[in-house]
């Protein structure tokens, strides 16, 4: 029994590590949190089912087209909102109500395409395999292959690329940033590409191993900003930490107390570590 909660909360929590890392590493370089980004996680696996089911390219490629889209989607409203809110001084508090706003503009025209109902991306069914007593699906071990395989990648573009230590630049020291030459802009619109190609990511992943529907994002919005606070709001690192606690505490709460008191033992374990590190297990901005 445990050893299965702890399998769904291990997928669960991959799901929700990829979102937090996306979300952090926006609010690190655009220093807002970004309440629409449960929304980008749900147009990504729309997008996908979209091109899924009126093209002959296979899931595959469009699951890639998908999370392109929704990158350049991003930066096309970083282009027309975010940046204009940017270059007219508005407050931290003013952009993140904008980002509201585009959270149910985004939820509301996706229910107005695609209708409200629950949804299922045309794939067929398989059988779940044994793995020493836990069942587990094909598509939940690929959510596990490919999030590791993510967040391998996300390290080595912030470790070892020109775009990585620019970021990471522009997150420590804004000003100093723009002195030295580097593109702000470029550096904010690549950032928007990630993170959001990342929530479309997880909004996929998210869709293999339940099914769509327009709240599915807004469903663990709080659960990822949790993680991402407990791993220390603006650390990438941290937030791939805090997304595995916060998928594997709400799993395994589940053989004590009802399934719907799952986020609220994730927000209990977020709050006592705060206590005692105010700034995540592993620092923030």
């Amino acid at each position: 029994m445990i050893g299965q909660l702890i399998a769904n909360g291990l997928v669960y929590g991959c799901i929700i590590a990829l979102a937090a890392i996306g979300l952090s590493l926006a609010y690190r370089i655009m220093n807002f949190a970004n309440f629409a980004h449960g929304d980008f996680l749900t147009l990504g696996a729309y997008l996908t089912l979209f091109f899924a089911a009126s093209s002959n390219l296979g899931f595959l490629p469009a699951c890639i087209i998908a999370i392109l889209a929704t990158g350049a989607f991003a930066v096309l409203l970083d282009m027309g909102i975010w940046k204009p809110m940017r270059s007219s001084g508005a407050s931290r508090t003013a952009i993140m109500i904008l980002s509201i706003g585009v959270s149910i503009a985004i939820r509301n025209a996706l229910i107005i395409f695609f209708r409200p109902d629950a949804l299922r991306f045309p794939l067929p069914v398989m059988e779940s395999i044994n793995l020493g007593g836990i069942l587990l699906t094909y598509f939940q071990i690929s959510v596990v292959l490919i999030a590791f395989a993510s967040m391998l990648l996300v390290h080595a573009i912030l470790s070892r690329t020109t775009l990585g230590k620019s970021m990471r630049a522009l997150s420590d020291n804004p000003n100093l940033a723009r002195i030295t030459g580097i593109n702000v802009d470029q550096v904010i619109r690549y950032t928007w590409m990630v993170s959001m190609g990342l929530a479309a990511l997880a909004g996929i992943m998210l869709g293999l191993i339940t099914h769509l529907n327009p709240n599915m994002g807004w469903s663990i919005i709080l659960p990822m900003f949790a993680a991402a606070i407990l791993g220390g709001i603006g650390n990438a690192y941290g937030a791939m930490a805090g997304g595995m606690i916060i998928g594997l505490a709400q799993e395994i709460s589940t053989a004590f107390l009802p399934a719907e008191y799952k986020i609220a033992v994730s927000f209990a374990i977020m709050i006592v570590v705060l206590f005692f590190k105010p700034k995540g297990l592993f620092g923030g901005g």
